[in-house]
């Protein structure tokens, strides 16, 4: 029980309503299995309205234990509704371990009023919820939060200035960064931003409009994506929606339209004990990534738990771990129990075996420097695999040894051409998508196609293990000047089927035949390939609809009316960079 902060005798009494939580919450609760036996039943205050600052209302349900005694707070606040799967995942569900619960709709939805805005509300109505909280006679003074992707956002919103009330922080599947969700660099993450606005514009009006809208994107989505221009063809299916038009349409990072948008600094110095939770195909996985390294740097007191999960999945066949992980630091931080908490601050699932490992620290060990620039640097931090003419992987430079005396050429010598045709773009398979194709996929038909280059090392004699951020390094040039890079590393077993297990993008600009050379970030993984199984390489010229193709002309995706096929040419000096395996 959660040590009281306010004083008992100076709050009102409080008469608890008698209304159940709605039977839809209950039907929902009633089927799930593997999770904690219920302490409490659970009471239903619905429609309480919260003065924001500037006085709109924000809707809120409570959900309470019925029984004397004080427990502490979690606040959850949702641009998708109060319903499901809100009410029962988190209203019910937590009510009954022992919490009071308030769920919020976000202004303008939900039944709130003002505006709904994609971030510029979110710290200032978070505070003048906690003002509100302080007034309630159930309120006994300790506040934690939690929720997954927006519900997450949200929470670091509050993080900004956090309340004295708040102990504790529970950021599933979470974002910091709206511009890194609807953008890659400059690249548009098309498919993200379609799902994120038929679910803000469409969930928090009840199940069924949802789903009706969620059907006529799903039916319409070919033509949407293959529209030229892009811009403002999402309407036939989702209507006006004018903060994606604008999400959309500002790709640079450093647009002032995007001041204020990344919450990166509200886990500089935090002092409340946050837990984090993601799945290795999640789409926010790398921010959650970003979200421990900052919380790490800062000695804030942290977990992570990471997944064989996609952004759903981890709230739906994964939820008996990720509520297991959250009652149990919520109980820590808010009701003094510790006695579920892990002994390690990291648990990770290993694809491959099938197992979870618990680990002191993530990356286990140290990942190639942040500031690094050149092949060198990475390289020495990690275990290099070099792609060969003949499309073969190998862990020795096939380069290194020819190195002629005297002066380098002006131009690597080429290792592999393909053309991409922006209107037949590669598709994209599986990954770390907001989609239900999320996640591990067979490749073999994507590989088999011209626009894909793969790379391939030889049957593995022994198991290679992998734990921590993979890279590539790429020397590219083109003859249009433009192109995308899609690179993923695959994981090939003894029957010959290709396995995603992680992947990165970056959008390169070339100069005549000079090549251009980069770094590209391909998220992080926990991965062991058995012995018998290859290690793949796969290359192309992008990944759609889950980037809007590059036009080969250098104008604006979302503006562009022409295409122009580009030849994209790898050079010698490109290496797979895979963590070191022991």
């Amino acid at each position: 029980m959660a040590s009281r902060t306010h004083d008992a005798a100076a709050r009102p009494a409080w008469a608890p309503s008698a209304r159940k939580p709605p039977l839809s919450s209950r039907m929902m609760r009633a089927i799930w299995r593997g999770l904690p036996a219920k302490r409490y039943d659970v009471g239903w205050e619905p429609g309480l309205v919260v003065p924001a600052g500037d006085g709109s209302p924000l809707v809120t349900d409570h959900y309470f234990p019925r029984a004397d005694g004080d427990f502490p707070t979690l606040l959850v606040r949702s641009p998708y509704g109060r319903g499901l799967p809100w009410s029962p995942q988190y209203g019910v569900l937590f009510a009954e371990q022992g919490f009071h619960v308030v769920l919020q709709s976000c202004r303008g939805t939900g039944g709130s009023g003002g505006a709904f805005d994609y971030w510029r509300n979110e710290p200032a109505d978070g505070l003048a919820t906690v003002s509100w909280l302080r007034d309630q006679p159930w309120f006994d003074g300790t506040l934690g939060t939690v929720g997954p992707s927006y519900l997450g956002y949200v929470q670091w919103a509050l993080a900004l200035d956090p309340p004295p009330e708040l102990k504790a922080m529970v950021v599933q599947v979470g974002l910091h960064d709206p511009h890194a969700l609807f953008h890659s660099g400059r690249a548009l993450r098309l498919e993200n931003a379609l799902l994120v606005g038929v679910g803000v514009a469409h969930q928090h009006r009840g199940v069924v409009p949802f789903a009706q809208a969620a059907l006529r994107l799903q039916r319409r989505m070919r033509d949407i994506v293959g529209a030229r221009p892009l811009r403002g063809a999402y309407a036939s299916a989702l209507g006006d929606v004018p903060w994606l038009d604008d999400v959309m349409t500002h790709p640079d990072a450093g647009d002032p339209y995007w001041d204020g948008a990344s919450l990166a600094r509200a886990a500089e110095g935090l002092s409340v004990p946050t837990s984090l939770v993601t799945g290795w195909h999640d789409a926010l996985a790398d921010q959650t990534f970003e979200q421990y390294a900052r919380l790490r740097r800062t000695g804030g007191e942290t977990a992570l738990l990471v997944g064989p999960w996609t952004h759903t999945s981890a709230l739906q066949q994964g939820w008996p771990e990720v509520f297991a992980e959250s009652l149990a630091w919520l109980r820590a931080h808010l009701c003094g129990d510790r006695s579920g908490l892990r002994p390690t601050r990291v648990r990770v699932h290993v694809g491959g075996e099938d197992a979870w490992r618990d680990l002191d620290d993530w990356p286990p060990s140290a990942p190639p420097s942040p500031d690094a620039t050149d092949a060198t640097d990475a390289t020495d931090a990690t275990d290099p695999w070099f792609p060969t003419p003949d499309g073969h992987l190998t862990r020795s430079d096939p380069a290194a040894p020819a190195a002629p005396a005297g002066p380098s050429p002006v131009t690597p010598p080429a290792l592999a051409s393909f053309r991409y045709d922006p209107a037949d773009p590669t598709p994209s398979v599986g990954g770390a998508l907001l989609s239900r194709t999320a996640g591990p996929r067979d490749n073999s038909d994507l590989e088999a196609r011209e626009d894909v280059l793969t790379f391939t090392g030889p049957a593995l004699t022994e198991p290679v293990e992998i734990l921590g951020p993979v890279s590539a390094r790429l020397s590219v040039s083109t003859d249009t000047g433009y192109a995308d890079v899609f690179t993923r590393l695959c994981d090939v077993d003894e029957r010959g089927r290709s396995t995603n297990v992680c992947d990165g993008f970056a959008q390169l600009e070339t100069a005549g035949e000079a090549p251009s050379e980069a770094i590209v970030p391909m998220s992080s993984t926990a991965h062991r390939f058995p012995a018998g199984h290859r290690v793949r390489w796969q290359i192309s010229g992008g990944a759609h609809p889950r980037y809007a193709p590059n036009p080969g002309t250098g104008e604006p995706p979302m503006d562009a009316v022409g295409l122009e096929p580009t030849r994209i040419t790898l050079h010698t000096g490109c290496a797979l960079l895979l963590p070191h395996d022991g």
